[in-house]
């Protein structure tokens, strides 16, 4: 009877997990056929955003003294962080210019001392509140948005029409905490 028992029990377990990765499997599929990337374009961006991280880490002094993050959409690539002189922001972007698939970079690597937890914190709040805002905003596709915040600066991101772009801006530079608003998009 024990014996049966844990078996039952071991099953449940396993189903549970197994529903799990069936939920997070949709809402993934769900997320890219909503997207006005091509699934290509999609993983390709991915790609980007890991070679061009490994890159970035590979240049010891990047990797000790920087503090850098890479954000690929449609191949367009935003650089963030902050970094000790203007050399090492042109080197960040030099290490990652002849990855594949990178049509164009832009470098907004801030000059001056690394963010602190507590900033990053705040950044991840602000970023949540401007998504929340674009999902309730009407004529807008806040599923081609793509919302970055690094030290109170939000970074708009994404594949929009002139409309779209106009209309999310309003809503980021309208939330409280925001300090400056910068459009990385690519219009349709």
């Amino acid at each position: 009877m024990l014996k049966q028992s844990l078996i039952v029990i071991s099953t449940v377990l396993l189903l549970q997990g197994c529903a799990a990765a069936v939920v997070a499997g949709t809402a993934g599929a769900v997320t890219a056929a909503n997207d006005r990337r091509t699934i290509g374009s999609q993983i390709d961006d991915n790609n980007i955003e890991i070679k061009a991280g490994v890159a970035i880490n590979d240049v010891s002094r990047l990797a000790d003294h920087a503090n850098i993050s890479v954000i690929s959409v449609n191949g367009i690539v935003l650089l963030i962080g902050q970094v000790a002189t203007q050399e090492m922001k042109d080197q960040a972007q030099h290490t990652i210019e002849g990855l594949p698939a990178i049509r164009k970079i832009h470098n907004q690597i801030r000059i001056g001392s690394n963010i602190s937890m507590s900033t990053q914190t705040h950044d991840s709040w602000l970023t949540s509140k401007v998504k929340t805002q674009l999902l309730t905003t009407d004529n807008i596709s806040s599923n081609n948005i793509k919302v970055v915040t690094e030290n109170g600066e939000v970074f708009l991101m994404g594949l929009v029409s002139d409309a779209e772009a106009n209309t999310a801006v309003d809503v980021a530079r309208n939330v409280s905490g925001v300090e400056r608003v910068i459009k990385v998009f690519e219009y349709l």
